[in-house]
């Protein structure tokens, strides 16, 4: 659909077609949890995480923190919600709308217990980080059996899942690390099933683990940044499809002369005649300032035209000097040909970040095919 505003498109069906791919590639009993933290990657967590639910595609979701938790319950999510980096203060909260904490470090399991006992829960479902080397959150192996210890016969809490992080598993240059960490999960396995005589779910696996190491599925699997169409591998990249398109619209044309300047700082000095085209997207929109003067770029009827001086906050200024077009003409940021990726790469910088950045004040459209 053509626009006259800026605005993200987010194609749901491919969404869907996503995760019927990548739950291909597991076992039947494999359940599948949907990543729907940061707006689920910038987009819009509600709208995802209803989609899915209704389409009955997912077995559980995640988000970073309580308050991406809450916003799903308000909406009318009902399965099961994973709060990766709870803190105390939100204890209250997770309780309420029902959320399911991990417990990543000593201090963060002894302040659980005492709220649980405290509250006096029964069998509040708690997750387990266990640190297979990413070394950002979590139990070292050596430190699981004094917090097994710590949560074994505690009827407050039942241990739903434990689960790791794979660090490089997108890299196959690190495949000895990645087979390590698999390795060392195994491990706490073993040590956790020793504890328990309920089953405990285990998963380990995020997007590129499920498609490059289809041993590590265990349980679950958690998806993030494949659902929405990255598969952070050439290769492997055909068979998923981004679902976002940033879309805006050409508001005004300037022709420079030789000398001109162009846009704060002066950032671009015309040393040819120069068309350049006025677009309503900025760095307060997710487009930062580390696209500017060259190194970004945006495609209008077809034709590439990169972004001149310096990202302003609500527009950007390209060239459009050998690209016919007139104001109101349509502009694509990125879609699933010119996708974010090869945006975010020609500035240094990774699709997460570039995705995850874009603004709420953005319109999105979801379509259906």
């Amino acid at each position: 659909m053509k626009t006259e505003e800026t605005i993200l498109e987010i194609n749901l069906t491919d969404l869907e077609k996503n995760i019927h791919y990548l739950k291909s590639l597991l076992k039947p009993s494999t359940l599948f949890l949907a990543v729907v933290k940061a707006s689920s990657y910038g987009n819009n967590s509600v709208a995802i995480a209803s989609h899915l639910q209704r389409k009955g595609l997912v077995n559980y979701f995640a988000v970073a923190f309580a308050s991406e938790g809450i916003a799903l319950r308000e909406a009318g999510i009902s399965l099961p919600i994973l709060v990766l980096h709870p803190q105390p203060i939100h204890f209250d909260d997770i309780i309420k709308y029902q959320l399911e904490p991990t417990i990543y470090s000593f201090r963060i399991a002894q302040l659980f217990l005492d709220y649980a006992s405290k509250h006096e829960l029964k069998k509040y479902p708690i997750h387990l980080k266990c640190n297979t080397g990413l070394n950002r959150l979590g139990f070292d192996l050596n430190e699981i059996d004094a917090v097994l210890d710590l949560l074994k016969n505690n009827p407050t809490i039942e241990v739903k899942t434990a689960y790791s992080h794979l660090a490089a598993s997108e890299d196959m240059n690190e495949k000895a690390f990645t087979e390590k960490q698999i390795e060392t999960f195994v491990s706490f396995q073993e040590k956790i099933n020793n504890t328990f005589s309920y089953k405990v779910i285990y998963h380990q696996c995020n997007t590129s683990g499920i498609l490059n190491y289809p041993q590590a599925q265990f349980d679950m699997v958690r998806c993030g940044v494949g659902m929405y169409g990255f598969a952070n591998d050439a290769l492997l990249q055909p068979y998923l499809t981004p679902i976002m398109t940033l879309k805006s619209v050409i508001s005004q044309i300037h022709t420079l002369s030789i000398g001109d300047s162009l846009g704060y700082n002066r950032g671009y000095i015309a040393d040819h005649l120069t068309k350049t085209a006025t677009i309503p997207v900025g760095h307060a929109d997710g487009i930062n300032r580390i696209y500017g003067k060259g190194k970004g770029f945006v495609f209008i009827n077809g034709k590439k035209a990169p972004i001149l001086g310096n990202v302003c906050m609500d527009m950007i200024l390209v060239e459009v000097t050998d690209i016919p077009c007139e104001e109101g003409d349509e502009v694509i940021v990125f879609d699933k040909i010119h996708t974010a990726e090869s945006l975010a790469e020609s500035a240094g910088t990774i699709s997460y970040e570039l995705i995850t950045s874009m603004s709420h004040r953005i319109n999105r459209i979801y379509i259906e095919d």
